[in-house]
């Protein structure tokens, strides 16, 4: 059991707590706090939650921001927006347009390499996710589209982009923070394929007419915090800060943009309407765990801008046991980027 938190991870996981903290819970913006002479990086920023998130790095004073998208015109279209909108009052920040197709791992180390030419790097913000109504495989990797996005390929962007954190520590007073963007969720699954031989492999290859496409999303949120715990005892906070947020339930996202199209989806977006929040109130969320806090959250999750439990499996032996699996199955799917050597290079 988790002894450092307030609470336990069993009630933490409650469902109705967490309805309770979306309707109650108003998200404090962040103020004071001045990012001048500041880089980052935020992924899946062109919309919703990455969107917003941006926006509010770049009110804090932010220098230089890169959104990290897959379409580049749409990337264009949101950086002319997010000039248009910032209220820093310091000298006009730069925005610039990478490209990142995180449904291909070329594409990802592209990206990385690229990131080599900052001067430095203060702020990684892994928001890019999606959540598909159809189960589809990677046409590259052979892996389900949302596991491969939300999990696998997120995870070989954070490892590569370590040793470039670790090069630019001496042009920066302080680490670089690495902020993935997770959910409560992930506590809500039953997570039946833990038992298999292969979780990867059970994940991609589901009984005919069975696929839960809601699910696979909650288990692609589990796994990202089964890899933080993990990348935590690897990484340490010397390095790179590496903690999780939540931006908990949003009304006017595109994440289920797929769903949405549902008879299913459309009816549970109209009721999202009623208790969740706008993108620019849930993002002040994922702005607390980027700029906020300190070393406390290496490894943690944070809901509701409080350190909180991740899912209770992860506390238990049952759940040590998977994730020394899942891990030992994720380095060898991303071991053509060599990922055990990046890892064993950080402390040289």
């Amino acid at each position: 059991m988790a002894t450092e938190f307030s609470i336990s991870p069993e009630k933490q996981a409650s469902i109705p707590r967490f309805f309770y903290h979306q309707i109650t819970y108003k998200p404090v913006e962040v103020s004071g706090v001045s990012l001048e002479g500041k880089i980052a990086i935020v992924t899946g920023s062109n919309t919703g939650v990455g969107f917003e998130t941006s926006c509010q790095l770049l009110d804090l004073g932010l220098t230089k921001l890169i959104l990290a998208v897959r379409n580049e015109d749409n990337g264009k279209a949101a950086a002319a927006k997010l000039l248009a909108r910032t209220n820093s009052t310091k000298v006009a920040p730069v925005v610039e347009v990478w490209n990142l197709d995180l449904s291909v791992y070329d594409s990802i180390v592209a990206f990385t390499e690229k990131t080599k030419s900052l001067e430095r790097l203060d702020f990684v913000v892994l928001n890019a996710g999606i959540g598909p109504a159809k189960h589809q495989l990677n046409q590259c990797t052979g892996h389900e589209e949302c596991i491969q996005v939300n999990y696998l390929s997120t995870a070989l962007l954070a490892v590569l982009l370590l040793p470039v954190v670790k090069s630019k520590r001496s042009n920066q007073p302080q680490p670089s923070r690495i902020t993935f963007v997770l959910s409560e969720c992930a506590a809500w699954t039953s997570f039946k394929q833990k038992k298999e031989a292969s979780i990867l492999t059970a994940l991609d290859n589901p009984q005919p007419g069975k696929a839960d496409m809601l699910d696979q999303m909650f288990i692609s949120k589990l796994l990202g915090q089964f890899f933080i715990a993990h990348l935590a005892k690897v990484v340490p906070p010397s390095v790179a800060l590496i903690n999780s947020t939540s931006p908990a339930t949003v009304h006017d996202s595109e994440f289920n943009r797929e769903h949405d199209k549902t008879t299913s989806g459309a009816i549970a977006k109209r009721a999202t309407k009623l208790y969740g929040n706008k993108a620019s109130i849930a993002a002040r969320m994922v702005t607390d765990a980027v700029v906020n806090h300190g070393e406390e959250t290496h490894g943690k999750f944070l809901s509701f801008q409080k350190i909180v439990p991740m899912a209770p499996i992860i506390y238990t032996p049952e759940g040590e046991a998977i994730r020394e699996r899942l891990w030992e199955e994720t380095v060898s799917e991303l071991s053509f980027a060599k990922v055990e050597d990046v890892l064993g290079g950080l402390g040289k």
